[in-house]
Order: C-alpha cells, then structure tokens, then sequence
C-alpha cells in the first residue's frame, strides 16, 4: 500500500462515487490514521456496520439521522459523533450533505475491491 506523503489537501482532487448517492475523498491517511470527506445526497443511506476502527465524524453540512449502538439522534452542521471500535453505526441523509471521517487506524479495506 502506497501512503499519502503530501503535507497538503487540494480540495478540488478527485471523488469517488461509491454508489447509493454517496461519493467518498480521501484527505489523508498513513498506516495509523485516515480522513475522509463523504457526500451524502437526500436519503442516501450509510449503512448499519461496525468494524474494528476507532471512528470519529464532523457534520460539514446538511443533517443526518445517525445511529450508534441502537441510539438515534438527528445532526446537523457542526455537530459530530464518534463510533467506538465494534459498536454498530450508520446515518441516513436527511438534507444533502458532507461528513468528515476520521479512523484509525487506517482503513485498509476502502481500497479492496
């Protein structure tokens, strides 16, 4: 695995659209700590999962119902939440909008195919 060695993020790099109206930008990550940017259209779903990660997101913009360990809640710009490794989360868009992912470690597995 090759790691982002840049110091800088040029936020107009490439999105990936990973489907579901939602499309995914990488900020930075080596092997111990990842950022993403994620884009949400109205009622795109992210999907009730957990994984070993730590997990920490920022609301950017819109709102969004999200749910940790069976408790849901409905944030907007500015607020956040953070996941505990293997605690099932998931949001669903309710306005368009982008979140700000932080893991770590690093997600090895958003670049398997």
């Amino acid at each position: 695995m090759k790691f982002k060695k840049e110091p800088f993020f040029d936020g107009n790099s490439e999105w990936e659209d990973i489907g579901n109206g939602i499309s995914r930008q990488f900020i930075g990550y080596n092997s111990q700590i990842m950022m993403a940017s994620i884009k949400f259209e109205k009622d795109a779903i992210g999907t009730l999962h957990q994984h070993f990660h730590s997990q920490i997101t920022y609301v950017a913009s819109g709102k969004f119902e999200v749910t940790i360990d069976n408790k849901t809640k409905i944030l907007q710009q500015g607020d956040g939440f953070f996941a505990q490794p293997n605690i099932f989360h998931g949001v669903r868009c309710i306005e368009v909008g982008k979140l700000i992912d932080a893991f770590a470690p690093f997600r090895e597995d958003f670049f398997e195919d």
